[in-house]
């Protein structure tokens, strides 16, 4: 039946009347394109040669119609009929008349995109090659026909280039040839072309590709037009091949830099060109180009300028910021010359030099002193679209800036962000000139370099205000201004408000307030949200400082009040404005809320009404938040109840950050509006928020404490409440302290409940210490108590003493030492707690008045148990830090006498040494001598759990007392014995803390000495010194930062697997391998981690990612979880140094994800695996983030590789949606 009807379809086909065809044509492709159509081989026949015929059909629609029938007829025809439809339509392109040329060049086209299977597209490739190639290079053909073949053969390479290997050096040889073409549109055609082949041409191909295109350059005959299309096929091979490009620089980077000095005046496509080709070397060859850098740069800046017909009288700067009249002084822009062409190299000379400021942040300094100046001077560009790629080399230069110099101080005149600084003046007055500009796409840019420049150096603007504020309030005010240019004009507006003084605004706020103000009046909801985030900022200006009376703020109140109520009560609008304007009207209200009497009856009940909707309502508890801690005490009587009765009701909702939000509310609320609140309200909220303490979400407990402590806190607290806590809080407590998941905030805010409950009406001391004792008992049903949660008990029972007064304190620390005098060693878990708790009393309180107190914990160190010993060993250390005088002798004591004892007498001293640093307190002299001499006798002690505990106290010490330690720890950084050395490198890494300490400046010039032994003999000081500039890097990477160029090659060398570090271990029945170099390459690698996010412009990416990364990619699990860590970091940070060089990871990665254990390993090995091919994943998935990553033949297998193992291709999406 089918057949019937495609008969009746295919004899409409061929019948006079151009609709029927019309209609039969129509008719056959939906046919074609339902699923379940079949053709015998006859009907194949048929339908593939009236498509063809079609496709010559008079009527333009009908082979209209007909091209779009060949797309699913390639699809349900055998492959037969495809090569036959092609090999015809070759005919027809080649040989047909001129008008039937284009349809079969567009027909081609559609079969080629429609083919999938390999097998069918190599039977087509082998008949249509040869034909294009003819079509091509054949003689007497005509220009048209090159241009079609031409055309269909780039889709082909771009499709199938990898299935025509065997034809590449065929292919190559017939398109070079083309380049000399006299005919442009050829030329044009073949540059394309040869391009889409060079991505899959091997290495020596490509390599004969370049060297032909080099000759026809070097030779000096050549016309120019011929000339511009080799320089445009060396820029067209770059982009196309990538990395693979950069063994070529050599002979091709000086070609073109000739060129593009030596070209004629009007050659400006050339010099274009050039530019262009420069540009794409800079981001796809970052390793090869770099010894041309310089030249480039050079090169750049000087074309930056490059206007030959044109003399710009303007040159001198002028301070004439006022000058509103120079936009109808024309004399600037009033010449034109349609054939000028010099922008285009300006333009491709500010690409070119953007591109050298992304790929290369190690010549961020240089750059500031060549290439800043010129850019700044650049600003006057006459060509607009030359502009906006001068302002974003410029703003490229400054987020590099950003990203170098993160978290660094500016310490000496050639850092990034000193240099910038100088230039700021400048660049003011030169953005200022452009606000005064006509053109609202340069305003819009201008606005986007103050942005970036306020991101970079927060406060750099304070002197240059008031030459903005016209800038500003023109951009807002004229009617001309786009919504663009005002959002960009108010966003930084709000960045610089909020990153500057207040005292700055306050000369310009009348003029700052008015434009911004109407703005909040605007139609657009972007401009209108921006407008208010403005205002918040604004009010915080006006009144930075509610106690002390300033700037006179008064006559701004009722204005910006007026604005922001206008659009709070209005319902019909975005949800962003509806949260910028309530948000905005609580800070009016905390801030202004004195002046504001009348209006707060009507203000404060719209607020509330915003809490009833489930869009607005987080904002507006946020909002009341803010009114709630406002020094002003704004009288909320008409709303309170109504507020807290929402927020209370709130508590039982799902939504995680409105509880959050809630919590710290009431916190607020309770606090300053607390005997306007009912005692059956608190009771309330009591109940509510007891439910919210958990460890399932630590944050949320610890908030829901505090808002429990500010329940009790209150005077009027009635017995009612504290029955309340007692019931329902109290249980929820005793339970979260047994966690082993309790720190932090909430394990603070645990203690502070325990603190104040001691003073509620309800409760006794007793009776709460006895419950917190009672829980540390191991239960039936859980078994033993975590470590962790005895820490925590220990902690809160201290601070529950101290509250309660000195005798109960006192009593306690009685009843503690009892348990431990008991010789009852059974009771391990009892003695346990017994110990931690006096170390944390006598932490906080002097047991000096406890006889013997010393003597009965150090009688603990004889127990069995090794927690006993350990927590005997913490408060003993902790009892002295409470009274060292008295304790510290008998420690040092101790260590010299006790032989036995000695590492866990160190821990104590430890624990004294380590409070004392973190307090800020001093030793005295003699007892530093004494401290010192004894760490420095155990510093080659044979166990190493003893001198890691001397190298902390060392580096602990050295923070209290730097002067004496610094010098002592030099001297001993040369001493013959590896493990005094290790020792004195690991106390180092322990001086380096994040916070400033006064040893920074005494340790900067002498860092050298300890860091340098990372080219130690011994493998364990080398580890020791790779640790601390580990650390350094992190904490402190100003003190490392001039050391990197030396020891940078140091530490790649210890990411290298070193053979003589390996040995074989035999154990009878078998060998054991064991990699002593193991450890130290991980550190190594770990290392480099850090440095790349504290001091990436001192790494040279290229000269680390090959081949030390390389090596560390198919390295040991332990090394190559590092690796990916670090290539994923490289990929987003330095994406141009990774695709350099993406073909040489491929091959490891693959390893690490195809790995299968053996068929007996055990879950723990199958497990770790498992973990390491999401690891190997997370960097494949950063690496086909990065733009060109489809350069690379290598990786794009990998990928096609990974999507036919389903188990994989499940596991890489679900990371890259993580």
């Amino acid at each position: 039946m089918a057949n019937l009807q495609m008969t009746g379809i295919l004899e409409k086909m061929t019948g006079k009347d151009k609709d029927y065809r019309y209609m039969a044509t129509s008719d056959l492709l939906n046919e074609l394109n339902k699923e379940g159509f079949k053709a015998d081989a006859d009907l194949e026949i048929k339908l593939s040669n009236i498509v063809l015929q079609q496709l010559d059909d008079a009527a333009g629609d009908v082979s209209g119609l007909a091209v779009k029938c060949l797309a699913p007829l390639v699809k349900k025809v055998s492959a037969l009929r495809v090569v036959d439809m092609t090999d015809k339509l070759c005919d027809k392109l080649l040989n047909g008349k001129d008008q039937h040329r284009d349809v079969a060049s567009i027909a081609l086209k559609t079969i080629i995109s429609e083919i999938s299977s390999l097998s069918l597209a190599r039977s087509v490739l082998v008949t249509l090659t040869p034909q294009l190639v003819k079509g091509i290079t054949g003689p007497g053909m005509s220009t048209e026909i090159k241009c079609e073949c031409l055309d269909i053969l780039c889709d082909v390479l771009h499709k199938f280039g990898n299935l025509m290997a065997n034809d590449h050096e065929l292919l190559l040889g017939a398109l070079l040839t083309q380049l000399t073409s006299p005919q442009a549109s050829v030329r044009k055609k073949t540059v394309s072309c040869i391009a889409s082949l060079a991505s899959s041409l091997s290495d020596d191909l490509l390599a004969k590709a370049t060297v032909e295109v080099i000759r026809h350059l070097r030779n000096k005959v050549m016309k120019s037009e011929m000339i511009r299309t080799n320089i445009q096929m060396i820029g067209a091979l770059s982009r196309a091949v990538g990395y693979r490009f950069g063994p070529h620089l050599g002979e091709t980077v000086p070609v073109l830099i000739s060129y593009c000095t030596s070209a004629s005046e009007n050659d400006e496509e050339l010099r274009e060109y050039s530019l262009q080709a420069l540009e794409s070397f800079l981001l796809r060859c970052p390793r090869d180009i770099s010894s041309y850098c310089d030249q480039i740069l050079s090169l750049t800046l000087e074309y930056l300028s490059y206007d030959p017909n044109f003399t710009d009288n303007m040159e001198e700067d002028t301070d004439e910021e006022n000058f509103e009249e120079e936009e109808d002084d024309d004399s600037a822009n009033e010449y034109t010359d349609d054939e000028d062409a010099s922008w285009k190299v300006r333009r491709a000379a500010a690409k070119c030099l953007a591109a050298l400021i992304v790929s290369r942040p190690e010549m961020l300094s240089k750059l500031y002193v060549e290439a800043c100046p010129k850019l700044i001077d650049r600003f006057k560009e006459r060509e607009e679209n030359v502009k906006m790629d001068v302002f974003n080399a410029f703003i490229e230069l400054l987020r590099q800036t950003g990203n170098v110099t993160k978290g660094q101080i500016d310490i000496d005149e050639s850092s990034p962000r000193w240099l910038l600084k100088q230039e700021v003046a400048k660049i003011v007055r030169s953005i200022n000139r452009q606000l005064r500009e006509k053109s609202i796409k340069t305003k819009v840019g201008a606005f986007a370099v103050l942005k970036e420049l306020v991101v970079v150096l927060p406060d750099c603007l304070a002197d240059h205000i008031g030459s903005l504020i016209p800038g500003i309030e023109k951009a807002l005010s004229d009617k001309s201004s786009t919504s663009n240019l005002k959002t960009e004009a108010l966003i930084f507006t709000r960045l610089v408000l909020t990153s500057h003084s207040p005292s700055v605004f306050h000369p310009y706020i009348k003029a700052l307030s008015s434009p911004v103000l109407s703005a909040v009046g605007e139609r657009y909801y972007k401009v209108t949200a921006e407008a208010l985030r403005v205002c918040g900022e604004l009010v915080r200006v006006v009144r930075p400082n509610i106690k002390v009376h300033g700037f006179d703020f008064k006559p701004y109140v009722h204005p910006i009040y007026d604005a922001i109520m206008s659009r709070l009560t209005n319902q019909d609008q975005d949800q962003e404005v509806k949260e910028c304007a309530i948000s905005c009207m609580g800070l009016v209200v905390s801030t202004f809320g004195d002046n504001l009497g009348h209006q707060l009856p009507a203000c404060l009940p719209v607020l509330v009404d915003r809490m009833g909707n489930e869009i607005t309502r987080l904002t507006a508890v946020k909002a009341f938040a803010v009114i709630a801690t406002s020094p002003l005490c704004i009288d909320l009587s008409c709303v309170l109840e109504h507020v807290i009765s929402e927020l209370t009701a709130f508590l039982r909702k799902a939504n995680r950050a409105l509880r959050q939000a809630t919590l710290g509310t009431l916190n607020s609320l309770i606090a300053a509006y607390g005997d306007e609140i009912s005692s059956s309200t608190y009771e309330t909220i009591i109940v509510e928020l007891s439910s919210l303490i958990s460890d399932s979400d630590l944050h949320m407990a610890a908030l829901a404490l505090e808002l429990c402590c500010t329940l009790m806190a209150d005077k009027r607290s009635s017995q009612n409440i504290g029955v309340a806590v007692t019931d329902k809080v109290l249980p929820q407590a005793l339970t979260l302290i047994k966690s082993s998941l309790l720190q932090g905030l909430a394990l603070l805010a645990l203690q502070n409940f325990f603190a104040k409950l001691v003073y509620s009406a309800n409760t006794s001391f007793d009776s709460l210490l006895e419950s917190l004792l009672a829980s540390a008992k191991p239960s039936p049903q859980s078994g033993g108590i975590a470590k962790q949660a005895l820490y925590s008990i220990a902690q809160c029972v201290a601070v529950l003493c101290l509250a309660a007064g000195y005798q109960k304190c006192s009593a306690t620390v009685t009843m503690l030492t009892r348990i431990l005098k008991d010789d009852n060693s059974t009771n391990s878990a009892k003695q346990h707690l017994a110990l931690l708790c006096l170390g944390e009393i006598g932490r906080r309180e002097n047991l000096g008045g406890h006889m013997h107190i010393e003597s009965i914990v150090i009688e603990s160190f004889q127990s069995p148990f090794e927690e006993i010993k350990s927590a005997a060993s913490y408060a003993l250390g902790n009892i002295a830090v409470g009274s060292l005088p008295k304790y510290l002798p008998f420690i040092l004591d101790q260590i010299d006498n006790q032989q036995k004892k000695q590492y866990l007498l160190l821990h104590s001293l430890k624990e004294v040494i380590v409070r004392q640093s973190v307090d800020k307190h001093e030793f005295d002299d003699t007892s530093v001598d004494k401290i010192l001499k004894l760490l420095f006798n155990h510093c080659e002690s044979e166990e190493e759990g003893v001198r890691n505990v001397v190298a902390e106290c060392l580096g602990k010490l050295a923070l209290i007392e730097p002067t004496k330690l610094v010098p002592a720890l030099k001297v001993r950084a040369s001493s013959a014995a590896g493990f005094t050395r290790a020792t004195i490198v690991t106390a180092v890494k322990y001086s380096m803390v994040e916070r400033p300490e006064k040893i920074d400046e005494i340790i900067y010039p002498e860092i050298s000495t300890f860091l340098m032994l990372i080219k130690d003999r011994d493998r364990h000081v080398r580890r020791a010194a790779v640790l601390a500039l580990s650390t350094a890097a992190h904490n402190k990477p100003n003190l490392i930062k001039g050391l990197l160029p030396e020891l940078l090659p140091l530490l790649y060398d210890q990411t290298i697997v070193k053979q003589e570090l390996i040995r074989t271990v035999d154990l009878g029945p078998f060998k054991h391998v064991v990699d002593d170099g193991l450890e130290l390459r991980k550190a190594a690698f770990e290392c480099v981690d850090t440095l790349l996010d504290s001091c990436l412009d001192q790494v040279n990416p290229s000269s680390f990612i090959v081949p030390y990364l390389r090596s560390g990619l198919d390295d040991h699990y332990d090394v190559k979880m590092p690796c990916h860590l670090i290539l994923s970091k490289l990929a987003e940070k330095c994406a141009a140094a990774v695709l350099a060089v993406l073909d040489n990871l491929v091959d490891p990665l693959l390893k690490t994800i195809n790995f299968k254990p053996k068929q007996d390993a055990v879950k723990q090995e199958v497990d770790r695996n498992e973990d390491m091919i999401r690891s190997a994943l997370r960097a494949i998935a950063s690496l086909n983030r990065i733009s060109g990553g489809d350069c690379s033949i290598k990786f794009k297998n990998l990928m096609s590789d990974m999507s036919k193992s389903q188990a994989l291709w499940e596991m890489y999406q679900s990371i890259r949606n993580e």
